[in-house]
């Protein structure tokens, strides 16, 4: 009786055993699939700055676009001074067309075309906010861009455009801010500038710090 239990108590075992190790190697694979994946790298300016202007922006989101504008004259002045980075950040619980905004312009960057398309995003914001359905608008916008429409439309459904988004929304979150938008990082530290002159000043600061 009592090497009967034993066996058994033995078999039972190794059968644990064996779905543990089952569990952990699919554990491991599922952790991985998705390392290989990196945050983006759209940058405009002097690449190779010491100083670097990144935002984490959401195409829908109407403060990001009032600050467009502000962005647009801070980059146009210091354009050979200092790298500005933009990274995806839709906050898709509260606006509804955010996400698809961030993957026609990370489609349109398939095609060599993103900064086109995200001038295009911030510019007509107002024209496909509110739509229930955006992609007739953004694919009228990759024909304006001269894209190759089929092949656009393809890269907006596809997984490698959606996982590039997550990550960039993975890399603001390793930053331990809120998550809001638009957020600003001028060499790594948050900064809340609400002018083209707050932003020079700061800039300068940190120009002249870097000795540039």
């Amino acid at each position: 009786m009592d090497k009967r239990f034993w066996a058994i108590i033995g078999v039972i075992i190794v059968l644990f055993a064996g779905i543990l190790m089952i569990n952990n190697k699919s554990k491991d694979k599922d952790s991985g699939s998705g390392s290989t994946v990196k945050a983006t790298e759209h940058i405009r300016g002097k690449a190779d700055s010491k100083v670097k202007l990144v935002e984490y922006g959401d195409f829908q989101c109407p403060y990001c676009g009032q600050y467009y504008p502000i962005v647009e004259q801070v980059v146009a002045k210091y354009q050979d001074k200092i790298a500005y980075q933009f990274r995806n950040l839709p906050l898709n619980q509260i606006h509804q067309n955010a996400y698809a905004a961030a993957r026609a312009a990370e489609a349109a960057d398939e095609q060599g075309k993103f900064w086109d398309m995200y001038n295009l995003l911030y510019q007509n914001q107002k024209d496909w906010s509110e739509l229930k359905s955006v992609n007739a608008t953004f694919n009228g916008y990759a024909q304006q861009l001269g894209l190759n429409v089929t092949q656009f439309k393809k890269d907006f459904a596809s997984t490698k455009v959606n996982d590039r988004i997550n990550a960039d929304k993975e890399a603001f979150n390793k930053t331990g801010e809120q998550m809001s938008t638009p957020t600003f990082f001028l060499n790594g530290k948050k900064i809340e500038p609400t002018s083209a002159d707050a932003f020079g000043k700061l800039i300068d600061a940190e120009l002249k710090k870097n000795g540039q």
